[in-house]
């Protein structure tokens, strides 16, 4: 399946950089409100354009039909022809997701079972075009859908207005997952261009560029070979390979979500919060309300808490635990890879329950685990657990993911790292000390009392050295597979 074009406008390129300034330019000269949301509507339409062009009118579609039973979930008193309504809505969104996404997946699972019964089978996979970004977009449309049917927000009347929040281009491709209750009272807001807005969407913008070009891509020069071929490598590149690429993918996809919100703010939107400092966190719980928020949160309160959440006994709340990470695995791609990444972080998950109500009961274990050497130990135990499980995410198969981990357990010869070692130890420690900076509040703090001059010399400086770091062939973001 193939995703987008060749002319797809891409994020940290030329092209994309002089599309939102010319987008900027006239936006900010158009005296109506409802001008300036026509105006972001058409270059969202023809941003998605470029990727693929029929399958924007399969988003204009399914849009518009999420549009008109929102409205009638809005108007309609009985409860049977509301909750027939939200059925055709969650239903053809999911089906939109599963056709598109999973039919192959599907297939070829189905496949291989009927081969493993001794059954023959004969066609091929079918030939269906990745719309890029549904993943995000559709799940954007089910929580609007869900809140109107819960009365936690009315139907959006204009149809402008509701089409711009499903695909303002900033955060169409890969996220931040945007609730309507946040987006759509912003676009009804006046909005004026103003230095400080400008001085956010910079800090967002250079900080972005720092994460995906000096260190994501760099990173994945590091993880790459190694993920390709692990069977040639020793084990001292293979567990290299697994630290650099649980700091490629925090990079890069913090980093898409930083431009995303830079480019948000130069229009006056604000966006979601992503992510917080996710690897400093003392376990599993706390790594998911620091990592991929705006996903975690919906999955927390349109799965889980609608499964049971932790209303129920122990069993009922780690059903739900599992249920909720192995389904947050597969709508990351149609793979058996992601399902056991999802399924290896609900077992973390239920581990850390029931480890904490233990230590509940044991006072001396508890404060031992809170001090300072405990929480320290707490976070690297957090993060080991959490870089294993990345290779599953990585690994272009089971198999591939097998061979690194003997290939890292068995402590055997081979290559060595194809990139120097002191490059992963430069970033790394980067990556380290940001997180020190971010967990004690310093960062904030920082940026708070330095003046702004140099605040603005500071992150144009930050600007120039990512540049020049960035590898000659930089790479796709990883999420835009998604």
């Amino acid at each position: 399946m193939s995703p987008s074009r060749s002319g797809a406008i891409l994020f940290c390129t030329q092209e994309f950089l002089l599309f939102t300034l010319a987008i900027f330019a006239v936006y900010w000269l158009l005296p109506y409100r409802t001008a300036k949301v026509y105006w972001l509507l058409g270059a969202s339409f023809y941003f998605y354009a470029t990727w693929n062009e029929e399958l924007a009118l399969v988003v204009a579609g399914s849009s518009t039909a999420d549009y008109l039973i929102a409205r009638g979930l809005d108007r309609f008193p009985s409860r049977r022809w509301r909750q027939v309504l939200l059925a055709i809505s969650l239903g053809g969104n999911l089906a939109l997701l599963a056709y598109f996404k999973y039919s192959n997946f599907f297939i070829e699972s189905f496949r291989q079972m009927l081969a493993g019964a001794g059954l023959e089978t004969s066609g091929g996979a079918l030939d269906i075009v990745l719309p890029i970004g549904i993943s995000f977009y559709t799940f954007e449309a089910i929580s609007y859908t869900m809140d109107v049917y819960r009365r936690r927000i009315p139907a959006e009347r204009s149809l402008a207005n509701f089409m711009l929040f499903i695909t303002f281009f900033p955060h169409m491709v890969a996220g931040p997952i945007v609730r309507a209750r946040a987006f759509l009272p912003q676009m009804r807001r006046p909005k004026k261009l103003n230095w400080y807005r400008l001085q956010v969407a910079f800090g967002y913008l250079v900080l972005g560029l720092i994460k995906k070009m000096a260190i994501s891509d760099r990173m994945a020069m590091i993880a790459d070979p190694v993920f390709a071929d692990p069977g040639a490598f020793g084990s001292g590149a293979v567990w290299g390979a697994i630290l650099a690429y649980s700091i490629q993918i925090y990079c890069d996809f913090s980093g898409y979500s930083d431009l995303a919100m830079a480019v948000a703010h130069l229009f006056g939107y604000t966006l979601t919060f992503n992510f917080d400092m996710p690897y400093s966190s003392a376990n599993v719980a706390e790594f998911w309300r620091r990592w991929h928020i705006s996903l975690s949160s919906w999955l927390r309160d349109y799965l889980f808490i609608p499964l049971g959440g932790s209303r129920g006994g122990g069993w009922q709340t780690s059903r739900n635990l599992m249920i909720t990470m192995a389904l947050g695995g597969l709508w990351h791609g149609a793979s058996w890879n992601f399902i056991i990444w999802g399924i290896a972080h609900g077992a973390f998950l239920i581990v850390h329950r029931l480890f904490r109500v233990a230590c509940q009961r044991r006072p001396e274990l508890e404060f031992l685990l809170r001090s300072h050497l405990g929480t320290i130990y707490r976070i690297g135990l957090t993060f080991a657990c959490v870089s294993l499980a990345w290779v599953l995410f990585r690994a272009p198969d089971l198999q591939t993911a097998s061979t690194i981990y003997s290939r890292a357990f068995a402590f055997e010869a081979g290559s060595p790292m194809t990139q120097p070692v002191e490059i992963l130890a430069i970033l790394s420690s980067a990556v380290i000390l940001a997180h020190l900076a971010g967990r004690s509040g310093l960062r904030k703090y920082l940026y708070e009392t330095i003046p702004s001059p140099i605040v603005g010399i500071a992150w144009t400086a930050a600007a120039i050295v990512a540049m020049a770091l960035a590898p000659d062939a930089g790479k796709a973001f990883i999420y835009f597979q998604f």
